[in-house]
């Protein structure tokens, strides 16, 4: 993973831990340990998913650049869905509260997407590497 792959994880993992725990707290205030537990699921799940995703286009960005655009719209599509069909088959779980797991893994979604995005403006990442082994041609060397 690349320095500048690395910062945008951090950038976007951090805060949507704190809004993990954030849930749990407001989960277990509100719904008790049911809601404890599925504040914190969700927030794994957010967590392992998106920073999943993150890594393997941090892969397809360093081995395929020319299909990087096509594997973002594939990665980010592909856990739309899973979060989905998560909140789908975990809504009526009777080992944890559905309501506050759904609003956590949201909250994270979102503050994961904030984040990166974010994460991503602030960091100055080259769009053409510069190859380091040949040196410069001077102007007037080329006369």
């Amino acid at each position: 993973m690349q320095s500048n792959d690395a910062r945008i994880l951090r950038g976007a993992a951090i805060p949507t831990a704190c809004v993990g725990l954030v849930g749990v707290l407001v989960g277990a205030v509100t719904a008790g340990a049911s809601g404890a537990i599925g504040a914190a699921i969700g927030a794994v799940l957010v967590l392992a998913f998106f920073g999943a995703g993150l890594y393997g286009l941090s892969r397809v960005g360093q081995r395929w650049p020319e299909l990087f655009l096509g594997a973002g719209f594939l990665v980010y599509t592909t856990q739309v869905i899973v979060m989905f069909i998560l909140l789908r088959v975990f809504r009526d779980a009777t080992f944890m509260d559905g309501r506050v797991f759904g609003f956590t893994m949201a909250a994270g979604v979102f503050v994961w997407l904030a984040g990166q995005a974010w994460t991503h403006t602030r960091t100055k990442t080259f769009y053409v590497e510069p190859d380091t082994a040949k040196t410069p041609v001077d102007s007037e060397s080329r006369a």
